[in-house]
C-alpha cells in the first residue's frame, strides 16, 4: 500500500470520526452550578482576572434576596445591584457555536464574557440568549452579569419604566431566580427560540387536520436554520416523533436544501399520524419531536428535541372546546411568581409539578398567570400535569402608549416564540385591563405571525364589546356572551388564614376580626376557614348558574384569585395575601376541597363528591352549624349513626345544618341524587389526645439530588395514638438538621412569620418546611421535638450530580413524567341543555325607543334606560313565538348596589313582582306560574334603592369596573330602569 493510499484512508477515517462526533455535537447543558454571588456594585467585577474567591457560592436558580420571601411585605423586598460570576470551560470550541440561555433575570442586567460586553436585557420577565462564540477561549472562561433590580428601574436607552415592575403584584426576587442553560452546536444549526438579543425563533411544532375520534392529526415541524460557517452547506431535515415511552411513532423528512454562508432559512416537514394520544385537562400526554439536520452523507450533525403535545381547540358561541368537548374554565388567577417562603420563585422542577398538580387535584383546569409571563419551568410543568394556562406578556392595571406599549408588544412577541410549543397554553393575555381596538389588532397580528397554528385565543381582560378579541371577561364580575368566550379573569378577593377554623374552637377567631384596611372594615379579608370556604361556594355559584347549557348566552367560567397564599398585595392583618385555597406551603384549606366538589366535571358534574367543612373536635355541649359541600341533590347528616336530618340548600352546592350539638364520634354526610339514590358520602371523626409527631417527606420522584438546588418538603403533624391528626394543636416544633442539606423552613404566624426559623408552630395540627440539598451527596437527618411528645427522626439521602467544568448533563425538567390521572378527553357531551332561549324580535320602550335594542344586543357595554320618569320606566319585548317563559335572566346597571322593584307581564298577565337582588352580574326572575305569550313587559313599579352589597370587593386600582358601572354611580335618579342585557328562557322538559 503506497503513501497516498494510506493518507487517503487516514483522511477518510478522520472525516468519519468528525462526522460521528458531529452526530452528537449539539449539546444542552445544565448551567446552574458553581456560580458566585455578591450583593453590591463593583465596576471591576466584569473583568476576567477579578478575584471573586470570597463571594458566596450558589447553585441557580437563586434570588439574592430569597431570605426575605414572606418575611417582608412585597414593597419592602430589597432592591439593589448584585453581581453573578461563573468560571467554566468548553473543550474544543473551534468550529462550534456556543450560546447561553437565561430563562429570566430581575430586573435589568449587563452581560460580559471574558471581560467583553455581550449586551443588556431589561424587561425582568422573559428569557434571553447570547452568542458567546466570538469571545470564547480554550480553557477557563468567565461569565459575569451585573443585575439591578430597582423597583424604579428605567430602560437605559429610553428612560422609560416597565409598566409591570409593580410593588402590588410582581414580587421582586432579584438576580437570577430562574434556570440557565448552555448550548454547544455545529456552525450550521437550528436556532434557539430567543428573539430578545439573538433575533431567532427556533423550532415550531404544531398539528392540523384533527380527527379526535379517529385519533389522527397532521403533525408539522419547522426549524429556523442558520449557516454561520464560511462554506455553502447542503443538508436534509428529518423529524422523529416519539411517545411518552420513547417508542418511535413516525419519522418523516423534507427535501434537501442548500444554505449559503450567513444565510438563514426555514425548513419544514409534515406527515399524518394516527393512534395519537391528545393532551387534555389532567392528562399531560407529551411527545418528543426530534428535528435533525443531516449532511450529504445522511449523518446527523444537529439535533433538537422538543417536548410537546397535541390538542384541538375552538373558541366561539361563548364557549371553549378542547378536543371537541366543551369545557367551562374553572381555576385560579395565580401570581406568576408562584412563590414559596424563604425561596421565592426558585424551586426545583418537581416541586413546580407538585404545586401546579394540586390545582388539577382541586379539579381546577385553568391557571391564569397574573400580569407577567411565567417562567419556562412553570409553563412546562403545566404541560406535564395537564393544567390549561392563560399566558400574559407584561402589564399593569391599564392600557398604555408610547414606549411602554412597545415594551408590551416586544414581550408578547418574545413570550410567544419561547412558549408556542407548550400545549397547555390556550390563551394569550394582552392586558389586565381592556386595551383599545388598535392595540388588540396589533397583538393579534403578533400571534398570527409567530403562532398561526397553535390553536390559542388571544384577548384581554374586559374586551366586552370588541369582537376582534377572541376572549374577554371582567375582573370581579359575571359576563356572558354568545360570541367570543367570557371568563372572569379573577374573582373573589376574600382572604383567610389556614390557622383559624371557626368561632367555636381554638384559637377562636371571630369571623372578620382584624385591623381596618385603608380606614375601613376589612371583614372579607380576615375570614376563618368555615366562612372562607362558604364564600368560595357562593361566588362560584354565580358562574355555575350561567354555564353552557343554560341558553345561548353563557359564561365560560372564571379563575378565582389566588391558588396559594402569596407574598404580594394584601388587605388582611398579615403582611402577605391569604386569598389562596392553600397556604404558602401548599397545605390545603377547606376551600380547596369545596372547589374540588363543585368543579368535579368539565361543565356538569362528572363525578359525585361530598365534603364536610371543618373538624369535629369541640368543647362539650358546643352548638354550631355544620356546613357540607356536595354536588348531589340532597344531603343527610349522621352523628354516630343517628340521622340529624337533611340540610338547607343554598348556592346549589352548600347544605347547612343549623344548631348541631357536638358529641364525640363520627360525623358523616350522605348525598343522594334527585331520585333519592346515594351517590357519595364523607365523614370526619373526633381525634383523641395528642400522642406523637408524624414526620414525612414529599420529595423528588427521581431521587433527592445533590446539586445545591433540589429540595425536599418535610411535613410534620401532631397525631393521636390512632394516627389521626389533632386539628386544634398549635404547639411549637423544634427541628434540628444534620448532614448535606440547608434549612429553608416554613411559615407560621409570629415574629418575621417564622421565616428560616427551626422553631415552627403547627397550625391546625400540621405544618411543613423546606430543606435544600448541598452540592455534596450524603445523608441528612432531621429531628423534630415538641413539648409533651416523643421526638421523631427522618433520614434522607441525596444522589450525586456530576458537574464538569461548570456544566452538567442533569436536566431535571426533561425527565419528569407527564401525569395521566384524569384520562383522555371523554367523547361524550360535557353538559345537558337545561334552558332554551326564546329570541327577541323587537322591543317597544316607554322612552328612548332607538336605544331599546341595546338591552338585548349581546354587548355588556351598552344599555337601554328610560328618561328618569316612573311612567316611562317600561319596555315590552316581542318574542319570536309564543312561549311559556319561566326564567328571565337580566343584567341591570348598578347590579352590585341597586335594587329594582319590578313587575313583569306576559301579555297582560302579571307573572312576577318583587325587588331584584344585588349581584355581581346577572339575576334570575324565576316565574312560578308562567303564562304562554309572545310579549313580555318589564316595568319599574317604584323607586330604586342604592346600597352597595359588595363594598369590600374592590380592585387594587379602585374605582368602577367599567363605563357601565360609572354610569350607574353617576346617575342617582330613583325612577330609572337601566337594562344592559335581558334573556327569556324556557326550562327544557326531560
Amino acid at each position: 500500500m503506497n503513501h497516498k493510499t494510506i493518507w487517503f484512508i487516514f483522511i477518510a477515517f478522520s472525516l468519519s470520526v468528525m462526522t460521528t462526533a458531529q452526530a452528537s455535537e449539539r449539546k444542552k447543558y445544565n448551567f446552574n452550578s458553581e456560580w458566585r454571588l455578591h450583593v453590591g456594585d463593583n465596576e471591576q467585577a466584569s473583568k476576567t482576572g477579578f478575584d471573586d474567591s470570597n463571594w458566596k457560592q450558589v447553585t441557580l436558580p437563586h434570588a439574592f434576596n430569597e431570605d426575605e420571601a414572606f418575611k417582608l411585605h412585597i414593597a419592602q423586598l430589597t432592591d439593589t445591584v448584585v453581581w453573578y460570576r461563573k468560571h467554566f470551560q468548553v473543550k474544543d470550541v473551534k468550529d462550534k457555536k456556543v450560546f447561553v440561555e437565561f430563562e429570566g433575570i430581575r430586573q435589568g442586567g449587563s452581560f460580559y464574557l471574558n471581560g467583553e460586553y455581550l449586551g443588556i436585557h431589561e424587561n425582568g420577565v422573559m428569557a434571553v440568549g447570547f452568542d458567546l462564540t466570538p469571545f470564547m477561549k480554550e480553557g477557563n472562561n468567565v461569565l459575569a452579569i451585573r443585575i439591578d433590580n430597582n423597583w424604579q428601574y428605567r430602560e437605559k436607552n429610553t428612560k422609560s419604566k416597565f409598566q409591570w415592575n409593580d410593588r402590588n403584584f410582581n414580587a421582586n426576587y432579584g438576580g437570577i431566580p430562574k434556570n440557565v442553560f448552555l448550548h454547544v452546536t455545529d456552525e450550521v444549526y437550528q436556532t434557539l427560540p430567543l428573539y430578545s438579543n439573538l433575533k431567532t425563533t427556533g423550532v415550531y411544532v404544531y398539528a392540523t387536520d384533527f380527527d379526535i375520534k379517529g385519533r389522527k392529526a397532521k403533525i408539522h415541524a419547522e426549524s429556523e436554520v442558520r449557516n454561520d460557517s464560511r462554506e455553502t452547506r447542503k443538508l436534509s431535515y428529518q423529524v422523529t416523533l416519539k411517545d411518552m415511552d420513547g417508542k418511535t411513532v413516525k419519522t418523516f423528512t423534507s427535501p434537501g436544501v442548500t444554505l449559503n454562508p450567513k444565510e438563514t432559512k426555514m425548513i419544514q416537514a409534515a406527515a399524518e399520524v394516527d393512534k395519537l394520544n391528545f393532551w387534555s385537562w389532567g392528562y399531560g400526554y407529551l411527545y418528543t419531536v426530534t428535528t435533525a439536520l443531516k449532511d450529504e452523507k445522511g449523518e446527523v450533525f444537529d439535533e433538537v428535541a422538543t417536548r410537546t403535545g397535541f390538542r384541538k381547540t375552538h373558541f366561539g358561541e361563548g364557549k371553549v372546546w378542547l378536543n371537541d368537548r366543551v369545557i367551562q374554565m374553572k381555576g385560579y388567577a395565580q401570581r406568576t411568581s408562584n412563590e414559596w417562603p424563604a425561596v421565592g420563585v426558585s424551586v426545583p422542577a418537581w416541586l413546580s409539578d407538585y404545586s401546579n398538580g394540586l390545582m388539577v387535584e382541586s379539579n381546577g383546569n385553568l391557571v391564569r398567570w397574573m400580569h407577567v409571563t411565567p417562567w419556562k419551568q412553570d409553563v412546562e410543568s403545566c404541560d406535564r400535569v395537564g393544567l390549561i394556562q392563560a399566558m400574559p406578556a407584561g402589564d399593569s392595571e391599564k392600557d398604555c402608549g408610547g414606549r411602554q406599549w412597545e415594551q408590551r408588544t416586544e414581550l408578547m412577541r418574545d413570550a410567544i416564540i419561547y412558549n408556542r410549543n407548550n400545549p397547555s397554553i390556550l390563551f394569550y393575555e394582552c392586558g389586565n385591563k381592556a386595551i383599545r381596538l388598535e392595540h388588540m389588532l396589533e397583538m393579534k397580528a403578533i400571534r398570527d405571525k409567530f403562532d398561526p397554528y397553535g390553536g390559542r385565543a388571544i384577548g384581554s381582560r374586559e374586551m366586552l364589546d370588541i369582537r376582534e378579541a377572541e376572549y374577554g371577561g371582567e375582573m370581579l364580575y359575571i359576563n356572558k356572551s354568545k360570541h367570543h368566550p367570557m371568563w372572569a379573569t379573577e374573582y373573589c378577593r376574600d382572604e383567610g388564614l389556614r390557622k383559624y377554623w371557626d368561632e367555636y374552637s381554638y384559637p377562636f377567631h371571630k369571623e372578620g376580626a382584624g385591623p381596618l384596611h385603608k380606614g375601613k372594615p376589612a371583614t372579607s379579608y380576615n375570614h376563618n376557614q368555615d366562612m372562607f370556604a362558604i364564600e368560595m361556594v357562593n361566588r362560584w355559584y354565580d358562574y355555575w348558574r350561567e354555564r353552557p347549557g343554560t341558553g345561548l348566552r353563557v359564561s365560560s367560567g372564571g379563575t378565582k384569585i389566588i391558588f396559594s397564599d402569596s407574598n404580594t398585595h394584601c388587605r388582611g392583618e398579615e403582611n402577605y395575601r391569604r386569598s389562596g385555597v392553600t397556604d404558602p406551603m401548599r397545605i390545603e384549606k377547606d376551600a380547596f376541597f369545596a372547589h374540588q366538589v363543585m368543579w368535579n366535571g368539565w361543565v356538569d358534574t362528572d363525578k359525585y363528591q361530598t365534603y364536610i367543612i371543618g373538624h369535629w373536635n369541640y368543647p362539650e355541649k358546643t352548638v354550631k352549624p355544620v356546613h357540607v359541600v356536595s354536588n348531589g341533590e340532597e344531603v343527610e347528616l349522621f352523628l354516630n349513626g343517628k340521622s340529624l336530618g337533611k340540610g338547607k340548600r343554598e348556592s346549589n352546592f352548600l347544605f347547612t345544618f343549623d344548631k348541631i350539638t357536638f358529641r364525640p364520634g363520627k360525623l358523616e354526610a350522605v348525598s343522594s341524587d334527585k331520585n333519592g339514590k346515594e351517590v357519595s358520602r364523607y365523614h370526619i371523626s373526633t381525634a383523641g389526645e395528642a400522642a406523637q409527631l408524624k414526620l414525612t417527606a414529599i420529595q423528588n420522584p427521581e431521587e433527592f439530588h445533590a446539586d445545591g438546588a433540589d429540595m425536599a418538603l418535610l411535613q410534620i403533624e401532631v397525631v393521636d395514638k390512632e394516627g389521626r391528626r389533632c386539628p386544634l394543636d398549635n404547639r411549637t416544633i423544634k427541628f434540628s438538621l444534620t448532614g448535606e442539606a440547608e434549612w429553608r423552613g416554613g411559615i407560621a404566624q409570629g415574629e418575621n412569620n417564622y421565616i428560616l426559623s427551626k422553631d415552627l408552630p403547627v397550625e391546625c395540627g400540621i405544618n411543613r418546611a423546606l430543606i435544600r440539598s448541598t452540592t455534596k451527596a450524603g445523608k441528612i437527618i432531621v429531628t423534630a421535638k415538641a413539648e409533651g411528645l416523643p421526638a421523631t427522626t427522618l433520614t434522607l439521602q441525596t444522589t450525586p450530580v456530576k458537574v464538569a467544568d461548570g456544566c452538567s448533563d442533569y436536566l431535571p425538567q426533561y425527565s419528569l413524567k407527564g401525569k395521566l390521572d384524569k384520562g383522555a378527553t371523554p367523547l361524550t357531551p360535557s353538559y345537558i341543555d337545561t334552558k332554551r332561549d326564546v329570541a327577541i324580535l323587537s322591543a317597544k320602550a316607554g322612552s328612548n325607543q332607538s336605544e331599546a335594542i341595546k338591552s338585548y344586543d349581546d354587548n355588556e357595554l351598552s344599555e337601554w334606560s328610560n328618561d328618569g320618569q316612573l311612567n316611562t320606566a317600561w319596555i315590552t319585548y316581542q318574542l319570536e313565538r309564543e312561549a311559556t317563559i319561566d326564567d328571565i335572566c337580566i343584567k341591570l346597571n348598578g347590579w352590585r348596589s341597586r335594587s329594582y322593584p319590578l313587575e313583569v307581564y306576559a301579555g297582560k298577565t302579571k307573572i312576577w313582582s318583587g325587588s331584584t337582588e344585588k349581584s355581581l352580574g346577572y339575576v334570575h326572575l324565576e316565574i312560578d306560574k308562567p303564562v304562554k305569550s309572545d310579549k313580555i313587559t318589564i316595568q319599574l313599579k317604584g323607586s330604586t334603592i342604592d346600597n352597595d352589597a359588595f363594598g369590600e370587593i374592590i380592585e387594587v386600582a379602585g374605582g368602577a369596573a367599567n363605563e357601565m358601572e360609572k354610569k350607574a354611580q353617576n346617575n342617582k335618579g330613583k325612577n330609572g330602569l337601566r337594562i344592559i342585557e335581558v334573556e327569556f328562557l324556557e326550562t327544557i322538559k326531560k
